[in-house]
């Protein structure tokens, strides 16, 4: 019962600004309709920045990430096959530039990528503070595995399926990571009162 109280915490928090997205919308992008995008934008905004910052542990990082994943979304958007899962195309492209990204980073070392995590740097999601901490501890005592799969599951609402074909993590693997992470969010915050 916890872990579903945790769950839509959780949910609740990361989807306030988030729109259901529809296929429609990226057909209509790839003919060319701002307005589709615009509303592709509005729906999906939260989840790739989210999504991004998970990934990449820095907020300039993800937006940069986020702004060539929406060109890549814009240029692309004709070679997308409708097959219901259009959260899932958009959310595997944002993981492509992420990692990407990190490979360049290791390639160029002279960029470092912080490990400490800033709510407060990252983009507003959150408008109460008990709702910040427990987003606060999710980045600071996650995995990295483990907190892509919390954001993935919160902020965009797949199924644990879906996240496991995305990671490319069996889908056993997947439940127990999830499950061990909201182990791990919940001693938090029973040790935080």
């Amino acid at each position: 019962m916890i872990f579903i109280g945790l769950t839509s915490t959780i949910k609740s928090t990361l989807q306030q600004n988030t729109l259901p997205l529809e296929e429609e919308w990226i057909l209509r992008v790839a003919k060319g309709d701002q307005q589709a995008f615009a509303s592709l934008y509005q729906a999906t905004a939260s989840a790739v920045y989210g999504f991004a910052l998970s990934i990449l542990k820095d907020h300039t990082l993800a937006e940069d990430v986020m702004q060539d994943a929406y060109l890549k979304i814009h240029a692309g958007a004709e070679k997308y096959r409708p097959q219901g899962k259009p959260m899932a195309w958009v959310l595997r492209i944002v993981r492509n530039l992420s990692l990407m990204k990190l490979r360049q980073l290791k390639e160029n070392s002279a960029v470092s990528i912080e490990e400490s995590w800033d709510i407060h740097e990252a983009r507003d999601f959150v408008s109460e503070s008990n709702n910040k901490l427990l987003l606060q501890a999710a980045m600071q005592i996650l995995t990295d595995e483990e907190r892509q799969i919390v954001t993935l599951y919160a902020v965009s609402g797949m199924k644990h399926r879906e996240i496991a074909s995305l990671v490319g993590l069996p889908l056993p693997t997947v439940l127990s990571k999830y499950r061990r992470a909201l182990m791990k969010l919940k001693k938090r915050m029973e040790e935080q009162g």
